[in-house]
């Protein structure tokens, strides 16, 4: 207080001489007065030491680098948030694109389509199906279930009943053959598997004292080819096999089939299963009490 009475009458001792401009100072704080015509303003200023000045700096400079962490950060997150999302994104067109495949492929068989006939975008799913190890789950699985659902019944002694499996499947397992599957070298490890497989079905069957007969959609013209492929193959035994007749070559696949089934039933045998991967051999009357589709090797049309 005793303070600021000086610096005021310094002031007005100032101004009764007419002009001032003087520098008052203390510890505390310094006061600077220059004339401005008739006005005096007063100026004052805060001084640090050179340490808190270097705090201050320093502390300016880590909220800085805080800032700019952040900054970083939150780039970062959100870069992996859409990446993330895209991968999201990117699965859910893959398992639309599968999904769209199988249902497809499940009509192809349902239709007896050919390979030129399936998408372009359902090459590579046709070829995961195989190389995935797909084919040969699903018709083991299958033939599982044919084994399980046999080993509990037992044929009559009359001889009359009776199981149709599919040779033309048999045939596609065990040989390239004139079809149109093209079996490369790397998968004829997997083409092995498959016969064996197969194979494994009709031993179980004709030991349990099933006769199981062979049908073709084949001419009856190469029935010596036939037998001949068959043997080699493994399947040198059957009870019957079932060729076309020239008269039943322009009957649809599906009528061919069924009509010999027909006649086996008016001979009086009883159909205990029809196996095939072909839809065309499950259609029609006279189909056996229960049965069973194989994994389809339409896939390797492709």
């Amino acid at each position: 207080m005793a303070d600021m009475e000086y610096l005021l009458s310094t002031v007005q001792r100032g101004s009764e001489c007419g002009s001032v401009s003087g520098l008052l100072s203390d510890r505390n704080f310094s006061v600077v007065i220059k004339e401005m015509g008739s006005h005096y303003i007063v100026e004052s200023g805060i001084y640090m030491s050179s340490f808190a000045a270097a705090i201050f700096v320093a502390a300016l400079v880590i909220i800085g680098v805080l800032l700019l962490t952040l900054l970083i950060a939150l780039t970062v997150m959100l870069e992996s948030c859409q990446s993330s999302h895209s991968g999201v994104f990117e699965q859910v067109r893959t398992s639309d694109q599968d999904d769209y495949c199988n249902t497809f492929a499940f009509h192809a068989e349902l239709n007896n389509l050919e390979a030129d006939e399936f998408p372009t975008i359902c090459k590579q799913h046709t070829l995961q199906y195989i190389t995935k190890g797909r084919f040969l789950r699903e018709l083991n699985l299958t033939v599982q279930v044919a084994e399980n659902y046999f080993s509990t019944m037992t044929p009559s002694n009359d001889g009359l009943d009776v199981i149709l499996m599919d040779v033309d499947d048999i045939l596609e397992i065990a040989h390239n053959g004139s079809s149109a599957l093209h079996w490369s070298n790397e998968d004829e490890n997997m083409r092995h598997l498959a016969h064996t497989i197969v194979s494994r079905l009709l031993r179980k069957l004709q030991a349990s004292g099933w006769s199981v007969s062979f049908f073709t959609r084949r001419s009856m013209r190469i029935k010596n080819a036939t037998i001949a492929s068959l043997t080699s193959a493994g399947y040198g035994e059957w009870s019957s096999l079932i060729m076309r007749s020239d008269d039943e070559l322009l009957m649809e696949n599906w009528e061919y089939i069924s009509g010999r089934r027909m006649q086996l039933r008016d001979q009086g045998f009883r159909i205990a299963s029809v196996i095939s991967s072909r839809m065309d051999a499950l259609q029609g009357p006279c189909l056996g009490k229960r049965n069973f589709k194989l994994a389809s090797a339409i896939y390797y049309k492709v």
